[in-house]
């Protein structure tokens, strides 16, 4: 196996900063054997052009990783890659702590709001594995839902710890799901960022090409997931302008709103919106995988005598314990 090499821009804390021990993935998962192949470099390296590859490769990071040993799904459905997600949940402890005089808050007293939890139940495994938060997972799909119940089901770490809920509107992120007397410490959302099926499948035919140096015309869309998962009217930007704007609705339920943003050129259209809608504190957290970089946005309307308050409330009966 070649030297192991950090992946220097991911979280301190996430699992997958060196090179991948294909070894001991293999050992978890035999099949992914027959997806590892030289690389120009003379490397050994997973054929990440290949669904199938990708699919078995983030099984088994998270078998030998998270002690998951069950995370079955359609292959239709979108498979997210692990230390990607993994860093969102890491840089949300780090957002918290924060807030909470350096210090992360963590078990049974969070709950975190996954807005499109989807068939494969990534946040809220990762969050409940890495700092025993508690989840609240919506989706307008039912089939994905009831795909992420099994799951849930079926790794008694995750036991009691997930609530997975039906969005009736897929106009809405809060309204449907949330109680107006109900309280979430953190929300995330993975939004999607495509326009249009065809910008998807635009987007499937660069990644890989990125990953094969050839074209296809007609890539296979499992690559990518299913049109839920990928494609809203507007984008990601019009995705998370109403979100901005259903939030201050919530405004007292919520300690940080959060979403990711893949394209940089949102940023500022994004902020515009959030101080239209005067937040009291907003954050740009930046975050990179490899050659990808990405950022999330965190804005929240709670002012400093209102944070206080929920820290007295919420996060230091759970300091008090563990003392």
């Amino acid at each position: 196996m070649p030297k192991k090499e950090l992946k220097s821009r991911l979280h301190p804390r996430n699992k997958n900063r060196e090179r991948y021990d294909l070894d001991a993935l293999i050992a978890v998962s035999p099949e992914l054997k027959e997806y590892v192949k030289l690389n120009k470099h003379g490397d050994e390296s997973v054929e990440f052009s290949n669904p199938r590859a990708v699919k078995l490769l983030n099984q088994a990071l998270l078998n030998h990783y998270y002690g998951i040993t069950s995370w079955e799904f359609p292959d239709e459905y979108l498979t997210p890659p692990i230390p990607g997600r993994a860093d969102y949940i890491h840089h949300i402890a780090d957002l918290l702590g924060g807030s909470n005089f350096g210090r992360i808050p963590e078990g049974d007293l969070i709950t975190v709001f996954d807005i499109g939890v989807g068939a494969n139940c990534i946040y809220p495994t990762i969050g409940i594995v890495e700092y025993g938060w508690n989840f609240i997972g919506s989706d307008i799909n039912p089939e994905s839902l009831a795909i992420a119940e099994k799951h849930v089901e079926a790794n008694p770490i995750l036991h009691d710890k997930v609530e997975l809920e039906l969005q009736p509107n897929s106009k809405d992120a809060f309204y449907g799901v949330i109680a107006k007397d109900e309280l979430v410490d953190v929300t995330i959302c993975n939004p999607p960022f495509h326009a249009s099926k065809a910008d998807a499948a635009a987007g499937t035919r660069r990644k890989i090409k990125n990953l094969t140096g050839e074209e296809q015309e007609n890539p296979d869309l499992n690559f990518s997931g299913i049109h839920q998962e990928l494609v809203c009217l507007g984008g990601e930007l019009s995705f998370i302008i109403n979100m901005i704007r259903e939030s201050e609705r919530y405004a007292l339920n919520c300690f940080w709103f959060t979403t990711l943003v893949s394209k940089q050129s949102n940023v500022r259209a994004i902020q515009k919106v959030l101080r239209k809608h005067e937040v009291v504190e907003m954050k740009v957290i930046p975050m990179g995988t490899g050659n990808k970089s990405s950022r999330l946005i965190a804005w929240t309307f709670l002012t400093k005598e209102d944070q206080n308050e929920w820290r007295k409330q919420r996060w230091d009966v759970k300091s008090g314990e563990e003392e």
